[in-house]
């Protein structure tokens, strides 16, 4: 082989390993080894804008008056740390980003809590550093917490009173709750709950109504989600499952299920929960050191209401993903059958169509 033969397998060989380097377009369809199978790694529809530290939880806001103008909320979770907003085209919505927060970790969101008189949609973030829950309502993001609020007083463990997760609980008779987990806490009564209410002077206050939850010790909870219509609390005990209660805390703290206790990578992580009708569809689980989410039915069995059967595994671009959120309705001509929002950890937010999500396994709300 002579030096100019040399010299172009040298060349061709460098441009081989470039290209394999680089990331793969958006509307390409990379291959992911699951198990003994390949499976096809779900692409996003849409990336969001950065946000500045360190991406980590999402929440999505219906504008029920036209959908096409809901918002996507982002935790950038920092010790100067913001809330971001995003339209569904992924770009920040400036004016009404929440910065100078303390570490935000988790957000959630709910739909109609009298204040002043008035039904108001709000958004709750938990901010580690301060020991508090932030309260903004929604759309315009204007705090309605006097200040914030303080949670998981009195406790004195390391780490007990560093606030993680957060998700909202609506009772049928429009009751409001808001169940908050930490980075540690003891074996029983990790998570606790509290009434959310007007204080009478059109701010929120927050009053413990009780404390439940198991935890392993292996590392922490901090996904949590809650599902309304059919009255139940999910969160990850992460590297040991998820756990399932009654979100009405008249309804006692018996554990109700352990499910999703194998075949995960390292720790479940974000859970976000699609409904085809009031009682059926999906619980999505981040199985954060595989780049996937393992799907779950909703519904039990005849024999076991609390039996959730893994239905499907779905690998996804977002990598090392924290959170996620999911909702069923069209929203616009990109999000027709409903939009699934998974954080990824390159500070980025990616929106997926819900049906690229279901392929053929899973199915759509009619």
């Amino acid at each position: 082989m002579n030096k100019l033969q040399k010299l172009n397998l040298a060349v061709l060989a460098l441009t081989l390993m470039s290209q394999s380097a680089c990331r793969q377009p958006a509307q390409q369809q990379a291959q992911t080894k699951v198990g003994d199978s390949t499976q096809v790694e779900v692409q996003p529809a849409i990336i969001t804008e950065p946000v500045q530290f360190d991406s980590d939880d999402p929440a999505i806001w219906i504008n029920k008056a036209d959908p096409s103008k809901s918002l996507v909320l982002g935790t950038d979770k920092d010790e100067n740390g913001a809330l971001y907003v995003f339209d569904l085209q992924g770009k920040i919505v400036h004016d009404k980003v929440v910065r100078n927060l303390k570490r935000p970790n988790n957000v959630d969101l709910a739909y109609g809590l009298m204040l002043n008189g008035k039904p108001t949609d709000i958004a709750i973030t938990t901010e580690r550093f301060t020991h508090k829950l932030r309260v903004f309502s929604l759309p315009d993001m204007k705090p309605v917490d006097n200040g914030g609020i303080p949670v998981f007083e009195g406790e004195t463990g390391q780490d007990y009173r560093d606030l993680m997760g957060v998700a909202i609980y609506t009772a049928p008779t429009g009751k409001m709750y808001a169940i908050v987990g930490r980075k540690n806490g003891p074996k029983d009564g990790y998570l606790w709950q509290y009434a959310l209410e007007d204080n009478g002077k059109g701010q929120v206050k927050a009053t413990l109504v009780r404390k439940f939850g198991e935890y392993s010790g292996k590392k922490e909870i901090e996904a949590i989600a809650v599902d309304n219509e059919l009255g139940y609390i999910y969160y990850s005990d992460e590297q040991t499952g998820v756990r399932q209660y009654h979100a009405d805390p008249e309804k006692g703290n018996k554990q109700l299920a352990l499910f999703a206790t194998t075949g995960f990578a390292e720790d479940h992580e974000g859970i976000s929960i699609y409904k085809l009708t009031d009682s059926t569809g999906y619980i999505l689980v981040s199985d954060q050191g595989a780049n996937r989410f393992q799907v779950f039915s909703r519904e039990g069995t005849k024999e076991d209401p609390y039996a959730h059967k893994l239905l499907k595994t779905v690998p996804v671009a977002a990598r090392q993903s924290d959170g996620s959120d999911v909702v069923n309705v069209s929203l616009n001509d990109t999000f027709k059958k409903g939009l699934f929002v998974a954080m990824s950890d390159d500070k980025t937010f990616h929106f997926y169509r819900w049906e690229d999500i279901a392929g053929k396994e899973l199915r759509v709300k009619k």
